[in-house]
Formats: structure tokens, sequence, C-alpha cells
């Protein structure tokens, strides 16, 4: 869908050259200074190099980390305002207007894609843009998700008697399900941005956008609005991952809140940290919006559920396929494909890139899981290879929000800029409600140079994080240091290979079907 959609902006007005340095960026050639091997093998060796580093300096792990933090609500006038009740209504009511506004334009506008505000304001600035948001700044998505505005005003409204925070379904959550709701509607969505074609057609998008709502708020009315926002809602899940990198948190001080927190709060700690039932029901002097360091919150005390692994692994391996897909490697694979099954027919493409949705991401999950078994044996630790696998996993978040920034930052500033003649336009009749309808996407705002380096930077410095936290994890699990090095290698490896492997296919060249 990515794909279709960069396509349909930049036209024929870009031609897209066949260079294997066009670093996803638009409308210029840059020729790497030196052959790509050489920046694969750099790539890889500052993160082995880092490895090195950060096992000779960091020789103790805890079961608490503790970290520099500041209370922004505590923060003068900034404070007073971020507490407001009136700034958050205005918050969630303008998130509200605009959710309607995007359904509304998807449904009653022009059916062409440039000329409509939806499949741009959905494809680039929500989806691209909320990413970006959540691994930067915090978890937002909590506070404009439309879908937990609308249900909490219709609670309100039928006087359901429901207290902020509180989520009182018609029947408890499964604890056996985990995040597996959210798993399979991303695993869709995944489907619907890389295979489905209508997903960038007006009309289909504002009928895709009303399912899924439906599904989101029955999912509130039967399960809870909190359960399900934690285990089925995907961006909740998806978008709480990405937050955990962040430089802010939302912590309830104590734990009084979470004796009877409906979310399984893990009462040992001191305090509760973004778990946003105890933090919407907590009294105001209680509750802190910390700037905290980055990736902070990537290392928890608690061993997540399965579930949970699979869809952080499944979160990196969807954004791999999606620059998988424009490469001319993926293009020989469905070649091959095509010669080989020739009654396939003329749906042969999109039956292949569906078998890569689903075959992609249990490949990388396979993989990951034959390291952690290895991570196990090598550090001699007595938990289960799955238990491994669970307790290291938050370890690939910043490998993911790293690809997830060098993969789509040409989309997010050269596409994107089309929002800004939408915004006048937004139902593409003609309009130009202010004076920026005339405006021309600028492609030259970033050109392939920066993309590239800029790519390389996140891409190196995701994976020395990543094994950063990976370090933190194993001294926590394993009392032995030279122990825990060693059950490091496994992780090592796979780091060095996921940095070589990303930094290829950024480099191929772009082949838009």
């Amino acid at each position: 869908m990515r794909k279709l959609l960069a396509a349909l902006i930049v036209g024929a007005a870009v031609g897209l050259t066949a260079s294997p340095a066009l670093a996803h960026a638009f409308g210029d050639r840059y020729d790497l200074p030196i052959p790509l091997n050489f920046f694969l093998v750099g790539g890889a060796a500052t993160v082995a190099l880092s490895f090195v580093v950060i096992g000779i300096f960091v020789k103790r792990g805890s079961d608490t980390i503790g970290y520099p933090r500041y209370n922004l609500l505590g923060a003068g006038l900034l404070g007073t305002v971020l507490g407001s009740r009136v700034f958050i209504g205005i918050v969630r009511l303008l998130a509200v207007a605009i959710f309607l506004l995007v359904l509304a334009t998807s449904l009653f506008g022009t059916g062409k894609p440039l000329g409509n505000l939806s499949p741009t304001f959905v494809w680039i600035i929500w989806w691209v843009g909320m990413g970006y948001i959540s691994a930067l700044f915090g978890n937002l998505w909590m506070l404009v998700n439309p879908w937990k505005i609308t249900f909490e005003w219709a609670v309100a409204l039928v006087g359901a008697g429901e207290r902020p925070g509180e989520s009182s379904g018609l029947f408890r959550y499964p604890e056996s399900w985990g995040v597996w709701p959210a798993i399979t509607l991303f695993v869709i969505f995944a489907w619907l941005e890389n295979v489905y074609t209508g997903a960038v057609v007006p009309g289909q998008l504002g009928r895709l956008i009303i399912l899924y709502s439906l599904v989101t708020w029955a999912g509130m009315v039967v399960f809870g609005k909190q359960a399900w926002l934690k285990h089925g809602e995907a961006f909740s899940v998806l978008f709480g991952f990405f937050a955990r990198f962040s430089l802010t948190e939302a912590r309830t001080e104590g734990n009084l809140y979470c004796r009877g927190c409906e979310l399984g709060c893990n009462l040992s700690r001191n305090d509760c940290v973004d778990c946003y039932s105890c933090f919407e029901r907590a009294e105001r002097g209680q509750r802190q919006f910390n700037i905290r360091p980055f990736a902070v919150g990537l290392a928890p005390a608690e061993t997540v559920s399965m579930s949970t692994a699979v869809f952080v692994v499944l979160a990196l391996a969807t954004v791999t396929f999606d620059g998988l897909q424009e490469t001319p490697t993926w293009v020989a694979v469905q070649t091959a494909v095509i010669r080989s099954f020739p009654f396939l027919g003329r749906n042969a493409i999109e039956i292949i890139d569906s078998l890569g949705v689903v075959l992609v991401p249990a490949i990388f999950l396979g993989v990951y899981m034959v390291f952690a078994s290895g991570i196990r044996l090598l550090s001699r630790d007595s938990d289960t290879g799955t238990g491994v696998a669970r307790a290291f996993v938050f370890s690939l978040v910043p490998i993911a929000l790293a690809y997830n920034m060098a993969h789509f930052i040409s989309l997010l500033l050269i596409q994107g800029q089309q929002i800004i003649p939408l915004l006048s336009n937004p139902f593409g009749f003609g309009w130009d409600l202010l004076g920026t309808a005339d405006y021309r996407v600028n492609i030259g705002i970033i050109n392939a140079k920066i993309a590239w380096f800029i790519s390389v930077g996140a891409i190196v410095l995701g994976h020395i994080i990543s094994v950063y936290i990976a370090h933190v994890v194993a001294l926590r699990r394993v009392a032995d240091h030279s122990l825990a090095i060693r059950g490091q290698y496994p992780m090592l490896l796979l780091m060095v290979f996921y940095t070589a492997t990303s930094l290829w296919i950024l480099a191929q060249p772009i082949v838009v079907s």
C-alpha cells in the first residue's frame, strides 16, 4: 500500500533511478562514497564494539532500575496547563473532530486518493507520525485515541456510572488470551497496508475505519475499556510498546490503586508506571507525568507474556517486509513463484505478498526463538527457551523503531507535505479554506544523501541501544557476570545480522509495481 500511495503522490513528476543508493528518498540520486559492503561491515563492527564496551563498564543488574525523572505536572505554568481539564478536553475534542473529518472525507469526498484528505492523513500523518511521536515523546495515543474518547462520552451519556479508569465490561477478559486479539487485528492491518490496493481508495478506507471502530467499541463493551485497550486495540498495544522507549512516563505514586486494578498491576513495585487505569483513577496529587531518560522503559522487571513477545517480533518483521517488498530481490521471488506455480493466475502478486505478510514474521519469530535458546544454553539460565525469549523481547524494540525511522523518513517529509493543500481542500471539492490549495510538494526537502546517513545512524544507534537493553536484562537474570556475557553472544550475533540486513534493504533500488 505504501508503494502505491508513494507512486500516486509522486507520479510522473519524479523519476525513480535504479541506483542501489537511493536510501528510500525520491527524485535524487546519491552514490555512496564507499562500497555498500564497507557500510555493512562498519555498522556491524560498531554494534560488536559496543557490546565489548558495555560488557566492560556495565557489570551489575538489579530488579529495579533507578533513573532521574522530573514531574512536568509540577512545573509551574506548564504543569498547570498539562493538568488542566480544559486543556485535556480541548485536545480530546480536537482528536474526535479530526477523526470525524477523516471519516467524512473518505465517505463523501472525491474518490481520487490524491484529492482526498483521508488516505494521506491515515497512511502517512497518523500511521507514520504517531509512531514517531510515541517513540520520542510518549504515549500520546492514550490521550487522543478517538475510539476511547467517544466510548467514554457514550458511557457518560447513558449514565452507566463508570468512573475514570474503571472498566465494567460484560465479561472479564480471559487472561489466557494475552494480546492475541491485537495481534490478529494488526496482521490484518499489515495486509491492508502492504497488499490490499483498495485501502488507498477513500470510500474503501472509510468502510474499513467504520469496521474497525465497531470492533473496538464492541470489545470495550464486552470486556471493558481498559482491558480491551491493553489487549485488543492493536494501535494502543503497538504505540504502548514504542512509548516504552520515549522520554516520558505516566506514573502513579504508590500501589494503592493497583490492588483493585483489572489490568494486573505489579504490586511489588513502589510506584505504578504507565498503567493508565490506575493513572486515570488516581487523585491529582498522586499523578506524575515525568521526563525520564530514553529507553529505560524497555527493561521491565516483570516477564511479559508470549503473545506480547510475538507482537514485538511482528512489529519488527512487518516494517522489514514493507521495505523488502520494494527491492528487486522480492520481485525476483515473485517471478520465481509465478513461474513455478502458473495456476495462481492474475492474482499471483497479491497471493505471494499475502503469504509474505504471514511468513516473514513467522521466520523472524523462529530465528529469534533459536537465538533465545542459545542464550539459555550459554548462560545456563534455568528458564525455558520461551521464558528467555519473553524476557529479552523488548530489547528488539529499538531495532524496530530505528528501521521504522529509516524506512519512513522520506515518506513523511516528502509525501507528507500533501497534507498542506489537502487541509484547504479536504473533500476535493475545489475549496481553498486556508489558502494553501495550490501548494506543491517540495521533493528536495530531504535528499538521498541526508536520508541515507540518517538511516545508517538510526539503525546503528538502535542496535547499540538494543545491545545495552539485552545486557541489562541478562545481568538481572544471571548473577555471574562472565556467564551473562557469554550468554549474550547469540544476541550479539542476531543484532549484527539485523544491522547488516537492515542496511542492505535500505540501500536497494526502489521498485514500484
